[in-house]
């Protein structure tokens, strides 16, 4: 009996609970709609508080602020693209003087009497010639002859002077007949007009190989030379303007393989 009595005593193993999940997420939500918002309150706080007055500016501070007139002026003058003034304009290319040539400074020697000529015609005072540079220091009388070799690249031209009243001929033909261009014109008589000679003597030329350009200088070297002759004084005043010069240059040979002098044929890569 003592036996049962214990086993009907001993206490039966209690299974445990398990929580009430459910329960509690529903009531989170609960408590959570309870409770106020601190967002909605903020601001009336906020509303509630003197706001604080901002430190008025400095008569320092404003002067400092405000760029001066002269600033703004030069801020309103300055084009956009922060440039500087005047940037938009094309700068002045100055070409430094070079000493011409002798046959540039018989073109222009030849365009200024070209347009003292039109101006003359247009004022109807075609008649009347401009006086040479210097009047002839020497005179030619009797059968006086002069004669001198002029050369100009495969050009040659024997020149002779004689007494006479500024007739010029090469190879028995008037020279504007001979030389149509006024420019060719000019050349060849360059050398008498600066030592005035032009109407005091007679010319005659016989002039081969080359071209115009070519025969024209052989004329004007040719004539500068005979000039020495008649007058030995004139050699400094036609050698500084370069008349009494051979000029040598000359058309550069063409070389195997191109087709001019330096010119080269097209490269192909294929």
């Amino acid at each position: 009996m003592g036996d049962e009595e214990r086993q009907d005593e001993t206490p039966e193993p209690e299974t445990p609970e398990a929580p009430e999940q459910p329960e509690a997420e529903a009531e989170q939500p609960e408590a959570e709609a309870e409770q106020p918002e601190p967002e909605a309150e903020r601001p009336e706080a906020e509303a509630d508080r003197p706001e604080a007055e901002e430190p008025a500016p400095s008569e320092d501070a404003a002067t400092a602020e405000e760029p001066p007139a002269a600033e703004q002026e030069a801020e309103a003058e300055q084009p956009q693209g922060d440039q500087p003034p005047g940037a938009e304009l094309e700068p002045i290319a100055i070409e430094e003087e070079r000493e011409l040539s002798t046959e540039e400074r018989a073109r222009r020697e030849a365009e200024a009497e070209e347009r003292a000529r039109r101006e003359a015609e247009a004022t109807a005072e075609a008649g009347e010639e401009p006086a040479p540079s210097k009047a002839p220091k020497v005179r030619l009388e009797g059968e006086a002859r002069f004669r001198a070799t002029g050369k100009r690249k495969s050009s040659v031209a024997r020149v002779i002077l004689l007494p006479g009243s500024g007739r010029f001929e090469v190879n028995r033909r008037e020279l504007d007949e001979y030389f149509p261009r006024p420019f060719h014109q000019t050349m060849a008589r360059q050398a008498l007009v600066t030592t005035g000679y032009e109407e005091n003597v007679d010319v005659r030329v016989r002039v081969h190989g080359g071209g115009v350009s070519g025969q024209a200088g052989a004329v004007r070297h040719g004539v500068a030379r005979a000039l020495v002759e008649i007058d030995p004084e004139l050699r400094g005043e036609l050698k500084r303007r370069g008349l009494l010069t051979r000029d040598a240059r000359r058309k550069e040979r063409r070389k195997a393989g191109l087709k001019k002098a330096r010119k080269r044929p097209q490269f192909s890569k294929r």
